[in-house]
């Protein structure tokens, strides 16, 4: 027997990105384990990838081409052959391509997070067709949005300073389920002798391990922000050296909060004014002594009406109080504008003849039934999908459905596994796991570049995607040199090497290390030097106010919660949330059984005083509903959920959910203040008891 350990990274949708060591024996990946020598992973796998194993050997993996037999859903299909399937696809795409191309739409996100097998060929084969494009929103770029109006870059403090600071403030995430490397670097911190505070309307696993837990009302962040700045100002609890060399907008900042008193938030947010007041006492005064205070801020913050606004004003604090001084304070929304990718050239925008239309995927429900029109343009005819599960993940889930319902339609689905979306495909083909292809990673959560070798053939039939669209591109005739470069010479160009940032990188060194970090300063913005216009900290935005936005902090009340619409809340009184389920990465592993077992069944939370005003026990079968549609859940009578709030932790595949329905059923299409996101934790429901 022959045994090796082959270097690679994880493709998922979390901040972490760890390296791995896979081992392998006769061609068998028998174990996938934490690299120790990388000093984010630090030998330390989650849960879920640490049995990436069994999903790759698992026994529902699509291992062939299929053609559809069955209705639209049914998910009843044949094998095929790749001539067939692929001829197929170019018959049904070509003379589309040729009369309508904005009628083809790619449907993609992160179910990898790879520069390679991501958006490098797949973006070049439809930049080649002239399809339209799509505004990838469905996670974070609301924030992104507010925080690039602010700061300039999605750059903020480096997860390995982390545990030394004095203060964290973990604001509107869960990262004992969903960033387990920065949880350890909080745990360190606390250790130390730091207080950490959660500020989340759901007493999570994180808040329950934390010093303090804020429980406010969902999408009321921005408004705590701003109490936090009035008493911080107020109070003079202030940095003034670095406010005046380093920020723009002071005075007109100064202005706007002294009308959010400490008593107008605590009403807002639905929380005690003391703890308003004692929170930015705290953060400013140990801030004024010198104390390194840093915010880890996440995407529950975002995923309301107000979601950029609210990162915004969190972003403002740091430059307040001088905390980004120190390399262990700050702010840290997401590390991924540090990396100096070249996606101009990976995804090849020169091959676009024109600019195609947008299409978000958050709105997909409502852009699969929408007829042509001179406003919208040619209705859609076609949608290939890869990395992603829009059945599930989408809001609006009924609109979903019926839109890929649609005879009329030709559906490919990339895919690993037969999930909710490919029961709606026409042709599906089979795609690799991160074990059976090439790739090269950036982080949302460090400052590594990462490489992924290969570590086994590819199961059965599966092909990467990059192959698949190569594959395609020659079946549509397409002769670019583009479309012949291999995994690795996509990859060996997935960086700018001349960019001070990522000095001396080059690709076939990082697949022998597995990484190598960035050539970052420690604290990024000690001295100022923000990537936006004015090169300081904008309290006040220019930008913000040609975009059509109010250029200083403010509030945008969610659109469905019982202070904004209470009309609706009279119908709707419990605002509901739909975090990530500890066991689950968005709808992936849904169907490892060891995990889902783990995780039991759908549950909703939910507060025991309105349990008892509903006639609901512990353990009780409920559903959830509003005017969007309904699903069904198993109770859980607790107060981590705050009284008028009930949470369902997700994203449940629909057909392995206990009613063949998840939580996105209730959810909106509406979008975000900026940034053109969703805002699925903005969402007013009512629950009642059904019988088993």
């Amino acid at each position: 027997m022959t045994s090796t350990q082959v270097r690679a990274a994880c493709p998922l949708d979390c901040p972490d990105t760890c390296a791995l060591l896979v081992t392998v024996e006769d061609g068998v990946a028998t174990a996938v384990k934490g690299d120790p020598d990388h000093p984010t992973t630090a030998g330390v796998l989650c849960t879920k990838v640490s049995r990436y194993t069994e999903r790759t050997y698992h026994e529902d993996r699509l291992l062939y081409p299929l053609k559809r037999v069955g209705r639209k859903g049914e998910g009843k299909f044949e094998r095929i052959s790749w001539d067939e399937a692929l001829d197929t696809i170019a018959a049904r795409l070509k003379p589309i391509a040729a009369r309508a191309p904005e009628a083809i739409l790619p449907y993609s996100y992160c179910g990898t997070m790879g520069l390679v097998q991501g958006e490098s060929m797949s973006s070049r084969f439809f930049n080649k067709i002239g399809a339209s494009l799509l505004d990838r929103t469905i996670c974070a770029t609301a924030g992104f949005t507010g925080y690039k109006y602010t700061v300039g870059a999605s750059i903020g403090t480096d997860m390995e300073q982390f545990q030394n600071s004095k203060l964290l403030i973990i604001w509107g995430g869960n990262p004992i389920a969903s960033n387990l490397h920065f949880w350890t670097r909080a745990q360190e911190a606390k250790r130390n002798g730091a207080r950490l505070i959660a500020i989340d309307p759901y007493r999570s696993l994180t808040a329950e391990k934390c010093h303090q837990h804020i429980a406010l009302l969902p999408g009321t962040d921005a408004a705590l922000a701003l109490g936090l700045m009035h008493v911080l100002i107020k109070e003079d609890l202030l940095d003034h050296d670095y406010i005046a060399q380093y920020t723009l907008g002071f005075e007109q900042l100064k202005q706007r909060v002294a009308e959010w008193t400490p008593e107008r938030v605590a009403e807002t947010c639905g929380i005690t004014v003391e703890e308003v007041v004692d929170l930015a006492r705290l953060y400013g005064g140990m801030a004024k002594a010198g104390e390194p205070v840093a915010i880890r801020t996440n995407y529950g913050v975002q995923r309301v009406r107000g979601g950029g606004m609210a990162v915004r004003n969190i972003a403002c604090l740091p430059a307040l109080v001088g905390a980004w001084r120190h390399p262990a304070g700050g702010v840290q929304l997401s590390s991924s504008g540090s990396f100096p990718t070249n996606k101009p050239w990976l995804q090849r925008t020169d091959l676009l003849k024109k600019i195609p239309r947008t299409i978000n995927m958050t709105t997909i429900g409502d852009d699969l039934l929408r007829p042509a029109s001179q406003e919208f343009g040619p209705r859609v005819e076609a949608v290939i999908v890869y990395n992603s599960n829009p059945l599930a993940i989408a809001p609006d889930s009924d609109k979903v459905m019926r839109g890929f319902m649609r005879e009329d339609l030709f559906t490919v689905v990339l895919e690993q596994f037969q999930t909710d979306t490919a029961d709606y495909a026409d042709i599906v083909l089979p795609a690799t796991t991160q074990l059976e292809h090439v790739d090269a990673h950036t982080s949302y959560g460090h400052l590594y570049m990462m490489a992924n070798n290969a570590a086994i053939a590819p199961m059965g039939e599966a092909k990467p995607n990059t192959e698949i669209f190569r594959l395609l591109a020659a079946r549509m005739g397409f002769d670019d040199d583009c479309f012949k470069e291999s995994d690795d010479e996509l990859a060996a160009q997935a960086f700018n090497a001349q960019d001070v940032r990522a000095i001396g990188f080059d690709w076939e060194a990082l697949k022998r290390k597995g990484w190598q970090k960035l050539n970052m300063p420690a604290a990024p913005f000690a001295q100022g030097g923000f990537h936006t216009p004015s090169g300081k900290c904008e309290f006040y935005s220019a930008q913000m106010e040609k975009d059509g936005l109010d250029p200083l902090p403010t509030y945008l009340p969610p659109y469905e919660s019982v202070a904004s619409n209470p009309e609706l809340a009279k119908r709707y009184p419990l605002a509901m949330i739909s975090p990530p389920a500890r066991n689950f990465l968005n709808s992936t592993f849904v169907n490892v059984k060891s995990l889902r077992s783990a995780e039991g069944e759908p549950h909703l939370d939910i507060h025991p005083d309105d349990s008892a005003a509903r006639g609901i026990a512990n353990g009780d079968m409920v559903r959830i509903f509003n005017d969007r549609g309904s699903f069904v859940a198993k109770a859980r009578v607790t107060d981590k959920a705050r009284a008028g709030l009930v949470v369902g932790l997700s994203v449940w595949w629909k057909k392995l959910a206990t009613d063949g329905k998840n939580a996105n059923e209730v959810t909106s299409q509406q979008l975000t203040d900026m940034g053109r996101a969703p805002t699925f934790y903005d969402t007013l429901v009512q629950v009642e008891k059904v019988s088993a």
